[in-house]
């Protein structure tokens, strides 16, 4: 009989599964010459941190930006743009102002 944490555990490696599959499926649609650098990277991203503790911030913080990514790859995706319909002439696109956070480490990098 599982424990109510793994239980919880278990949802969340779901949901983290989940979240790879989306992140993978529309980075392979993306219209850019970069697709398969931006595929690759992350799958490294998601091997280098598949043995994080999930209730950190620091991967919470990893999880957010996942997501945001996410959102930001599909608003190039089509069936997302036409709803549901590819060839419908009519979406749109809405660019964020701030569209990647810098990491934390930014500062320390640029200064090498």
């Amino acid at each position: 009989m599982a424990s109510n944490a793994g239980i919880a555990m278990v949802k969340d490696t779901r949901a983290m599964l989940h979240l790879y599959r989306k992140l993978l499926r529309s980075s392979s649609t993306y219209p850019s010459k970069n697709r398969w650098g931006i595929y690759k990277a992350i799958q490294e991203d998601f091997r280098e941190n598949v043995s994080l503790d999930p209730e950190a911030a620091d991967t919470q913080r990893k999880i957010t930006l996942a997501y945001k990514g996410l959102e930001q790859l599909r608003m190039y995706d089509e069936h997302v743009l036409s709803g549901g319909r590819p060839g419908n002439p009519n979406w749109s696109v809405t660019l964020d102002q701030n569209p990647m956070p810098k990491p934390h480490d930014y500062e320390r990098k640029g200064k090498k």
